[in-house]
């Protein structure tokens, strides 16, 4: 199994960015995908997850800036993310868990990891 991020970059506070993330050799059934990320010097933290079903759950602290999304089609999940603030920077972590429902937004849940794409947020 595979996923690799994409779309990150260094953008201005208060812009918008969209991450993308495909997976491949995953059986045929869409299965639990998440997003994480890690500042520098901070644990890595959850961020969204979406189940198989379309279904999400989001940290408390985005307050609603963020929208994760799938498109099994393509194999990809995203995490668009607005309002965009410089305590936002992070290594951003694509996630799977082997389920069709999300077991909740803890790396312990997570299966399979990509390797992260940089996002920098300056004021």
């Amino acid at each position: 199994v595979q996923l690799v991020e994409s779309g990150g970059g260094s953008v201005l506070a208060g812009t918008s960015l969209t991450l993308s993330c495909v997976s491949s050799g995953y059986p045929h059934a869409p299965f639990c995908m998440a997003w994480f990320r890690q500042a520098p010097g901070k644990e890595r933290e959850g961020v969204a997850t979406i189940d198989g079903e379309g279904a999400t759950d989001y940290a408390h602290f985005l307050e609603g800036r963020f929208t994760i999304s799938r498109d099994d089609a393509k194999s990809t999940v995203y995490l668009q993310m607005n309002s965009l603030k410089p305590e936002d920077t992070a290594v951003y972590y694509c996630a799977a868990e082997f389920a069709i429902h999300c077991s909740g937004i803890s790396d312990r849940n997570m299966d399979y990891w990509g390797k992260g794409t940089l996002v920098t947020i300056s004021s």
